[in-house]
């Protein structure tokens, strides 16, 4: 489902410092529409999402690489997490790094495999799949709803019952920058809905 005038009005005003590229609109677009096809309907989550994809893309809300395609991190220099920190397995095939791709930031060599199985593409021969704007929504919207990235999904924080807008960050990135991404996404919810969070 497009975005209406009021909610390109809101967020344009709230979260775009009062100028929206057709770039943006496009990524958000991109975003709208998958989560549509996806069946989402609570637009809490929806506006989580593009919370966290205006904070994990720099605000372009297009796919973007990591910075510094992971340089100083295990999986920017061909480590499998094995089972974490001090117990990192090497790989050499295939000749590939993980570092981090997409809206939110796709990373490690057992991410790519999985989430590419689940979504019967060959993320990892060719991770750079993962910048593809449909690619990278879908990897997105499982991940965050399924709880692919962390095993938490957003149906913990979201629900009948409650929104939790500062530990949902946890089903991406633990505590990192929770407060400032929970403020984003309210106000993307206002422009979904015309409604305070």
């Amino acid at each position: 489902m497009p975005g209406t005038q009021q909610f390109y009005d809101t967020i344009r005003d709230t979260v775009f410092k009062g100028h929206l590229s057709q770039s943006q609109v496009d990524g958000i677009e991109t975003i709208l529409s998958a989560a549509a096809n996806a069946g989402m309907t609570d637009q809490r989550k929806v506006a989580y999402m593009l919370g966290t994809v205006y904070h994990e893309c720099a605000g372009t809300m297009q796919p973007v690489n990591e910075n510094g395609k992971g340089k100083g991190h295990p999986y920017g220099e061909k480590f499998k997490m094995g089972s974490g920190p001090g117990h990192r397995v090497p790989y050499t095939t295939p000749d590939q790094l993980y570092y981090g791709r997409g809206f939110v930031q796709l990373t490690w060599y057992e991410n790519y495999e999985a989430i590419g199985r689940h979504l019967n593409v060959d993320l990892l021969n060719h991770p750079e799949l993962a910048l593809q704007p449909d690619i990278a929504a879908k990897i997105m919207i499982d991940g965050m709803t399924k709880g692919m990235f962390t095993g938490v999904g957003l149906g913990k924080y979201f629900d009948d019952t409650h929104a939790d807008w500062i530990n949902a960050r946890r089903i991406i990135n633990g505590n990192d920058c929770d407060t400032l991404i929970a403020g984003y996404a309210k106000n993307f919810y206002k422009g979904l809905t015309g409604i305070d969070a």
